[in-house]
């Protein structure tokens, strides 16, 4: 054999090798670390997290972007900073995931911030609120909403329906005080006026003193926002025990207040809440009428499907879509990033975007009614923005 035809038969072998090496890499799973809430009073928050993923991956024969997918799961229980630094920490150096997902808290999503920047991992966030979170990383991309996006069009809503005073009661943490200043800003902008405002602690609080300092100031409305979960049931039950809305205050609220996925438990007690919100699991959409059947068909009808399922359904839709204009088996942090920015698909919830500047959601937001509907209580949407930004960002 000449040398001229053994060299060509090595580098052939050679390219061969190369290419089984890069169809390997793209047959390895693609590690998604997870950091969210599987234990403790916000438990379901994690919960809806995994069905959300579960959906979408069942459709897709468990693969993303041509990949079979392993999910990290870390388990923050609740809103804690510096557990999920750890965690982040933990993900990109021992179990070495390509991509961060999840984070319900504002404060976890932050702390997560600095991390997936020195990493140059993306992160696609599922929940967290609060309008800075994107702010704080390139790497950060959300699919979920803010609560100035939120709560701006709860005001403008109660001001166009003869609503020109209101008192503001929201959680002491970031997103409860962008809700306060989202929702103030947009009020006194048409001309209502703010009664008073309260800022009450996230653990445990007693409403009663709150409750009376809202009878004191004898508003027309009281807006208010709490994360999902218990506090909104039991600030809305202490009103009515001390008989706000009997005594005709309206109650109007984010839509955190009448979360699906807790609905159920809440029994009447918030019929005839209006909210404003970008996710109703009676949406009316053939893509939701799809998405509730199938979820209904893994996990049963006693788990209702909240905006965090559909935020992390919708998470694995424009990843997937993202990580298809690499490579095979690829994964460059700022290419996937630049192919997310103003990245628009169809979700349950109905159109969205991520705005290509700010790499945050632009979706259409819902006034939803509160109603008892065949047995069940549910959040009916009649009225809606289209086309959100954060106006936070403004």
């Amino acid at each position: 054999m000449t040398f001229t035809r053994r060299a060509t038969l090595l580098a052939a072998s050679a390219l061969v090798g190369l290419g089984l090496a890069g169809a390997a890499q793209a047959a390895d799973p693609l590690k998604i670390g997870v950091i969210a809430t599987w234990t403790g009073p916000y438990a379901d928050y994690g919960r809806q997290f995994d069905n959300g993923m579960a959906v979408w991956l069942k459709e897709h024969g468990g693969q993303l972007a041509g990949r079979p997918v392993e999910l990290v799961r870390k388990d923050t229980s609740g809103a804690a900073p510096d557990t999920a630094k750890r965690f982040a920490q933990e993900l990109v150096v021992r179990d070495k995931v390509d991509v961060i997902v999840g984070l319900d808290f504002s404060p976890n999503a932050f702390a997560v911030a600095a991390i997936s920047s020195q990493a140059k991992i993306p992160t696609i966030v599922m929940n967290a609120a609060s309008s800075a979170v994107t702010i704080r990383s390139p790497y950060i991309a959300r699919v979920s909403f803010t609560v100035p996006q939120v709560s701006a069009p709860m005001a403008q809503w109660a001001l166009k329906n003869g609503i020109t005073e209101s008192f503001v009661v929201v959680s002491d943490y970031a997103s409860g005080i962008d809700a306060e200043t989202a929702f103030t800003k947009a009020f006194r902008a048409g001309g209502g006026k703010i009664a008073g405002s309260l800022k009450v602690p996230l653990n445990n609080p007693d409403f009663s003193a709150y409750i009376q300092r809202i009878k004191d100031a004898k508003p027309q409305a009281v807006f208010f926002f709490f994360p999902s979960g218990q506090l909104p049931n039991a600030f809305i039950k202490a009103a009515d025990e001390a008989g706000l809305r009997a005594a005709g205050v309206k109650l109007i609220a984010t839509g955190e207040a009448t979360d699906d996925s807790f609905l159920d438990a809440m029994g009447d007690t918030p019929i005839g809440l209006i909210t404003a919100h970008h996710y109703s699991m009676v949406h009316d959409s053939a893509k939701n009428k799809a998405y509730v059947a199938a979820y209904r068909d893994q996990f049963g009808n006693d788990i209702r499907p909240s905006y965090m399922s559909v935020a992390a359904y919708d998470g694995l839709t424009v990843l997937d879509a993202a990580l298809k204009k690499q490579p095979a088996g690829a994964l460059d942090g700022d290419q996937v990033m630049a192919a997310l920015k103003g990245m628009a698909v169809e979700s349950p919830r109905g159109p969205i975007s991520i705005d290509a500047e700010t790499r945050d959601i632009v979706q259409t937001i819902y006034i939803r009614r509160t109603e008892k509907v065949d047995g069940r209580v549910v959040n009916v949407e009649f009225d809606k923005v289209e086309a959100v930004k954060d106006p936070g960002k403004e």
